[in-house]
């Protein structure tokens, strides 16, 4: 009982002593924590997610920007934090119908999933938020949300392959 009333007590002084130097403006410096292990569960810039959800957050993050104008295969890509991996949406989409992973047509994504359109010799294409709507760029000129199927032409979905 005395061991646990001592380190109560203990916890309970460095806890005052590190609120009263929060308050006065005072930092410490971090410490390094111990290695993540297999079974740690990923934890990204915007919290514990799946790598859809942080695709999402990085295209809401960018929402109105129209810094990806024109680069729609890098922006998807961006968000999935790779670079390179297709020269563009229609070579993206060739490559799924090629591998059978495709679903032609289909206006139901699951989150995180690529939506195509042929839209022009590049093609276009978003990241599916899995409730009916995608984020891309050329949504109103810029990055944006809008509204399966939006664009003309609409292809269909497929997993990223990268």
């Amino acid at each position: 009982m005395r061991t646990l009333l001592s380190r109560t007590f203990a916890r309970f002084t460095v806890t005052v002593l590190l609120g009263g130097l929060a308050v006065s403006g005072v930092t410490l410096p971090a410490t390094a924590g111990p290695e993540p292990t297999a079974a740690t569960t990923a934890v990204s810039t915007y919290g514990p997610q799946s790598r859809a959800d942080d695709a999402i957050a990085w295209f809401a993050a960018r929402n109105g920007s129209t810094s990806y104008q024109g680069y729609c295969e890098k922006a998807v890509e961006n968000a999935y934090g790779k670079t390179g991996i297709y020269a563009s949406a229609i070579a993206n989409w060739n490559d799924a119908v090629r591998r059978g992973a495709a679903h032609k047509g289909d206006l139901n994504p699951p989150k995180g999933a690529l939506v195509f359109w042929n839209i022009s010799s590049y093609g276009h294409v978003g990241l599916a938020t899995g409730d009916g709507s995608f984020w891309a760029t050329s949504v109103n000129g810029r990055i944006g949300k809008a509204k399966l199927p939006y664009f003309a032409n609409y292809l269909g979905w497929a997993q990223p392959n990268f």
